[in-house]
């Protein structure tokens, strides 16, 4: 497994770089966080969307493994709390937790270094679907609000407006003059460092603490989702990248976002932060083994 370093230590250390950067600077999380957010993501969506060679095919065939890795995945959380008792509030943080993969910040990081550009632009397309169900679908799956509150609050977010854009640039304009892409691209190109200091940050302020709670779900978010999502790929028989892909964004950590969508639509916030600790730094074993088996079994 030595070979998988490349694509583990670099992300790691970024990371570090933020943990110790969070301890030793008064750095502004929030602001750090609007930048990523409305400035530096979006950016990195319309120019990988705009440089995007890959297949609508594959597209639609990431998109719907990942569909139905989630929601399959729903139903064995449901499960599992039902048989574990979790309370109302645990089994809502359980399903925030498990449910949304860090596949932004970390799980562009790790495909990029780990499976180059091509399995990058495979990341962007399963990260967008991700998007939409956690801020689309998120609200009404914790806190039964509706599809219509949810879609108001993707409307508010720039990332349905950058897939728009990203889509509209490479269909109708094609090569951009005065090489206003290459601008785009630079301004994208920080979104991934950039969010995995404010990653190294927030772990620096979040109280550690390892229970069979945490770890139960933190065994869910890394263990369970990719072999779900393995096994839903060989039956839409994916094969290569898309294969790969698919896997290795299900394998992420719970996102960070989770613990907004808790703090917003109710759950065990506490909780909620000792999960996304817990699955981070389990995460630096479960992805190498996780990398490790796709070099075998795809």
């Amino acid at each position: 497994m030595i070979h998988l370093l490349p694509a583990i230590l670099p992300v790691g250390l970024i990371i570090l770089i933020g943990l110790i950067a969070g301890r030793s600077l008064s750095l502004q999380h929030q602001t750090l966080s609007q930048l990523i957010l409305y400035v530096l993501s979006p950016a990195l969506v319309i120019d990988s969307l705009y440089r995007n060679n890959l297949p609508i095919a594959s597209s639609l065939a990431l998109l719907q493994g990942f569909a139905i890795t989630s929601g399959l995945l729903y139903l064995a959380i449901r499960l599992i709390s039902k048989i574990t008792g979790f309370s109302r509030a645990s089994t809502t943080a359980l399903v925030a937790t498990s449910l949304f993969p860090n596949n932004g910040n970390m799980g562009l990081s790790v495909v990029s270094f780990a499976l180059g550009t091509e399995g990058l632009a495979r990341a962007v397309i399963y990260m967008l679907g991700a998007s939409i169900l956690m801020f689309c679908f998120g609200p009404a799956i914790l806190k039964g609000q509706g599809f219509v509150s949810g879609l108001k609050l993707i409307i508010k977010l720039p990332l349905i407006w950058a897939i728009a854009l990203g889509i509209a640039l490479r269909v109708f304009v094609g090569d951009m003059p005065f090489q206003l892409d290459e601008a785009i691209q630079k301004v994208g190109a920080a979104a991934i460092p950039i969010a995995l200091i404010l990653l190294g940050m927030q772990l620096a302020k979040t109280r550690f603490s390892l229970g069979i709670r945490e770890l139960l779900a933190a065994s869910i978010r890394l263990l369970l989702a990719p072999t779900i999502a393995y096994s839903v790929g060989n039956i839409l028989h994916l094969t290569g990248l898309d294969l790969q892909v698919l896997v290795l964004q299900s394998a992420m950590p719970t996102a960070v976002s989770s613990l907004v969508l808790v703090h917003e639509f109710g759950g065990d916030q506490d909780f909620t932060a000792r999960v996304i600790v817990t699955s981070t730094l389990l995460s630096f074993i479960s992805i190498p083994f996780v990398l490790w088996l796709l070099t075998i079994f795809s």
